[in-house]
Order: C-alpha cells, then sequence, then structure tokens
C-alpha cells in the first residue's frame, strides 16, 4: 500500500481540517467525509503509511503497512509507529462522537506492545471504540492485529473534549 496514491484519497489530498467545517458537522460527519475523499487525510498517514478504512458512532478502523522505513536499529518496527496508528483510531473514536461544536485532545494514551511487528508482515489493521463518552472526557480502547487476526499491541486512551472555539491555530 501506498498511501499516497490511494485512489480513496479523492481530490482533498492530505492536510488539515478546515476548523469550520468540524465546528458545524461535528465528528461523526466529518471522519465519514474524510473517508469518502471529500476532506483531507492528516500528513502523518501519508508519512508512516496508514490510513482510516472504517467509521461508525465510537469506533473506527485503521489500515496500515509496517515498512523497512519505519525499523528501529534492532530490525523491528519501532514501537513509535505503532503507538502513532494506535493513537489515531483510539482518538479518532473519540473524535466520531463529537458534537458540531466540539473538539478533543488526547489527555493520555497507553499501549501494550505484545508482539512485534515486521514489514513482511504486511497489512495490518486497528480498531478502535469508545469505552465511555462523557461531557468533557471520554475513554477508549483499540487493537492492533495482523492479516491473521493475531493481536500485536492494545491500548487505551482518555480523551478531553472542549468548545472547539478554545481551539486556534
Amino acid at each position: 500500500m501506498n498511501i499516497e496514491h490511494d485512489p480513496r484519497l479523492g481530490a482533498a489530498g492530505f492536510g488539515t481540517l478546515p476548523l469550520d467545517v468540524v465546528a458545524r458537522d461535528g465528528g461523526l460527519k466529518v471522519l465519514k467525509a474524510m473517508l469518502a475523499g471529500e476532506l483531507p487525510a492528516p500528513p502523518l498517514a501519508a508519512t508512516l503509511d496508514f490510513t482510516l478504512t472504517e467509521v461508525g458512532d465510537g469506533r473506527v478502523v485503521f489500515k496500515g503497512v509496517p515498512s523497512r522505513h519505519h525499523l528501529n536499529p534492532l530490525g523491528t518496527v519501532h514501537g513509535g509507529w505503532t503507538a502513532a496508528v494506535m493513537d489515531s483510531a483510539l482518538g479518532c473514536a473519540v473524535f466520531a462522537t463529537t458534537l458540531p461544536g466540539e473538539a478533543y485532545t488526547t489527555i493520555e494514551f497507553k499501549v501494550n506492545l505484545v508482539r512485534p511487528v515486521h514489514p513482511e508482515m504486511g497489512e495490518v489493521l486497528c480498531e478502535g471504540r469508545v469505552v465511555h463518552r462523557g461531557r468533557t472526557i471520554a475513554t477508549s480502547e483499540a487493537w492492533l492485529r495482523d492479516g491473521n487476526g493475531k493481536l500485536l499491541a492494545h491500548g487505551t486512551e482518555t480523551c478531553a473534549i472542549f468548545p472547539i472555539a478554545n481551539l486556534s491555530r
């Protein structure tokens, strides 16, 4: 997979989301528009070769392809790659629950790496789900699995939810 040539990106390509659209539409509608290629995918997705593939209320799935560009000095995929994919699934699961006018950010996350990730594995899938959504705090959990469904990592995240007007660029 080469995400930069993924036909699902459409004309939107890569970039940051227009905050006025996020404020107007809320997270689920925005994520669906990203999935349809109507809004840009984050630049990080191109750098690390992973992409959003499914979106639902409080649930998302990402796929990624670890490569030799993601290796640590000992020849396995760096834990930072796994953490980035996991944080994306964990955070976007929460994002999928935000209402118009709301934003979110990660407060903390924890990832348990239970098996090494290798480029030879090919595509991996990461599913994130919301565990609890309150007024100002949400928690989520995610699992990274290889193509055969074998667990590679699992984790949890806490996100703050706040008025999007508090977000500035």
